[in-house]
């Protein structure tokens, strides 16, 4: 890919949800040409004639900001239209603003059109979710799951991830983001340059070379951020969350190097800072998804799952992602209380004081008592990462060193 040959100018989005329209915010005060990809043309039609989002992110940003009149527009230069194939053929970076598990059907749309498009093509993954391979029940990150569908055109296009720590309405008002580029070096450090860089008060960044290792901790952070609102809900006291905090970066260290990231992206701004806020601010959809769950709990998870996504505005990526998590826990063998707590909490169903106590058995009663990885042991998880450390039953499971 020549990189002098990208039209930085111009970016697109696809979907208009919470993160999506925020970026077409940010992008149209940079003064870029943004277009918005939505298939329904009636929302497209009404983004262009107010200049709002008429689903998504508006409402909050009112009530934020005290009324309707307070909500800034969008850009001049921001339009949305719901033809797929001019978006992809017009633009060189293109935002992928969707959910995970919407991703796999986009891509099948994608592939014909830029197997056609006659440049190359940067995507831009702020995608935070997991999905598990139905067949093989391995976890894919985003950019896996990307390269996986379009391994034929790898020639054709780079792929950048954008890690945390933000949130939507900052990103749409302008507040203080700096957030992280993760990717080949060099694609990375133009999108850094010359499509974020315009405004460092708003907007700014640092680069991590660890995309999948980014990626794996701004999913399973959601995880967290469910349980902790739970947490909240229980009365525990002021110092557990502290316990929930460094033991489920435990597991996320865990898991991101079985999924083929390192250690370092935990102790990143995308790892532990994207984790602060998002299991400390009302602002997450997934703290706010666990407060809710506890709030409205009526003994079927199912029945509550469906009452707690009427009340939040987009998609938390925290449920589906503890399910797909779980079902790779079972097939590794792998020994990880907190996430499989949260799964019992959010699918298993029973009372609230189960819920209360399965919380306390997964923070208090974690069979490993090291609170360090041993030389020996760190040694063996670089060299043999899918058989050691964390392993659930057999001799490995009783081995602590």
């Amino acid at each position: 890919m020549l990189l002098t040959d990208l039209d930085t100018s111009r970016i697109a989005i696809i979907g208009p949800g919470r993160l999506g329209t925020s970026f077409a915010y940010k992008f149209g005060r940079d003064n870029k040409r943004v277009t918005i990809y939505y298939h329904d043309a009636a929302v497209c039609k009404a983004i262009n004639r107010d200049h709002l989002n008429p689903i998504h992110l508006t409402e909050d940003l009112a009530r934020r900001l005290g009324s309707m009149d307070e909500v800034p527009r969008l850009g001049p230069k921001v339009f949305a239209t719901n033809d797929l194939e001019r978006v992809v053929e017009d633009n060189d970076f293109i935002v992928l603003a969707l959910t995970m598990n919407r991703l796999p059907d986009f891509l099948d749309y994608l592939k014909p059109i830029m197997e056609r498009k006659g440049g190359d093509t940067c995507l831009i993954s702020p995608i935070k979710g997991l999905a598990a391979d139905p067949i093989t029940k391995e976890l894919l990150t985003p950019s896996q799951m990307i390269n996986n569908s379009l391994y034929k055109l790898k020639y054709k296009y780079d792929i950048v991830c954008i890690g945390g720590p933000f949130f939507d309405t900052d990103i749409a008002l302008g507040n203080p983001v700096c957030v992280t580029v993760a990717g080949k070096k060099r694609i990375a450090m133009l999108i850094r340059e010359r499509i974020i860089k315009f405004n460092r008060r708003e907007l700014s960044s640092y680069y991590n070379f660890d995309i999948v290792g980014v990626e794996a901790c701004g999913s399973l952070k959601n995880i967290v951020a469910n349980i902790k609102g739970v947490a909240d809900c229980l009365k525990l006291g002021d110092s557990i969350p502290g316990t929930l905090f460094a033991r489920s970066g435990v597991e996320i260290r865990s898991l991101s190097k079985l999924l083929g990231g390192s250690f370092q992206a935990f102790f990143s701004q995308a790892g532990v800072g994207d984790m602060y806020v998002t299991v400390s601010s009302e602002a997450s959809k997934n703290y706010r998804y666990g407060k809710l769950f506890y709030e409205l709990y009526s003994g079927n998870p199912i029945e509550t799952n469906l009452k707690v996504l009427e009340k939040i505005d987009g998609t938390p990526e925290g449920p589906n992602t503890i399910r797909n998590v779980q079902k790779y826990l079972e097939k590794k063998n792998m020994y990880s209380p907190l996430f499989s707590c949260a799964y019992r909490i959010f699918n298993e169903g029973g009372s609230k004081n189960d819920i209360r106590e399965l919380l306390i058995q997964a923070c208090q009663f974690d069979k490993r008592t090291k609170e360090y990885i041993g030389p020996f042991s760190r040694i063996l998880y670089r060299l043999i990462p899918n058989l050691w450390y964390r392993r659930h039953k057999g001799l490995l499971g009783r081995v602590d060193i």
